[in-house]
């Protein structure tokens, strides 16, 4: 079998270049490292909100997906199985530490159902940055007080825009369920926040 590395590597799909590394090309590490560390870095500071946390967890992650790198089948995107160890991992340090930072979240202009949440300026300040940070602040409040399960798919959702189904094989749960809950968390939100927050397609 040709030994792939470079350009070769760079030019294959992240599945083939998975299966590249299960052949023992160890340059496919690096291939994979650098297609979804940035990604990786995004998602787990949603939820550590701490730089140090969020490069543990990037590591850690990288660290499982090479020693699990023969338990990986083709069936599931690359992307799923990864983010389902990233995931695993931000959920236990969450239950270590008992907290849970915040995000901002926006619509996917090319899913019908998604919401977009705005800043809602009722008021004229002299500072609107200050304003705005207020109202930021406001709307993280919110995002604290919604559950666990509902926080989850948000992220995986509104910030990093996965599909309904990859959400729904990251998290184990049907894909109706997670439907389910992406709409009742945004109802909530908007329950909680008043008239910091409206939603365009209430």
């Amino acid at each position: 079998m040709e030994n792939l590395t470079g350009k070769k590597l760079q030019e294959l799909t992240d599945e083939q270049v998975m299966a590249e590394l299960q052949n023992g090309v160890v340059q496919a590490f690096d291939v994979i490292v650098f297609r979804f560390k940035d990604r990786l870095h995004n998602f787990l500071f949603r939820y550590t909100h701490n730089h140090e946390d969020c490069e543990d967890l990037v590591q850690e992650t990288f660290l499982r997906v090479y020693r699990s790198r023969f338990s990986y089948q083709p069936i599931a995107k690359l992307s799923t199985w990864i983010f389902t160890i990233a995931l695993n991992l931000a959920k236990s340090m969450y239950k270590k530490k008992q907290r849970m930072t915040t995000f901002s979240i926006h619509a996917d202009d090319a899913d019908p159902d998604s919401r977009d949440f705005e800043i809602n300026d009722t008021s004229i300040l002299q500072d609107e940055e200050l304003h705005l940070k207020n109202s930021v602040e406001e709307l993280e409040k919110a995002l604290m007080q919604l559950n666990d399960e509902f926080r989850e798919v948000i992220v995986l959702r509104d910030i990093q825009q996965l599909t309904y189904e990859e959400i729904s094989e990251i998290t184990g749960t049907a894909m109706g369920t997670v439907k389910s809950r992406i709409n009742r968390a945004r109802v909530q939100l908007q329950d909680l926040i008043g008239e910091y927050v409206k939603s365009e397609t209430f």
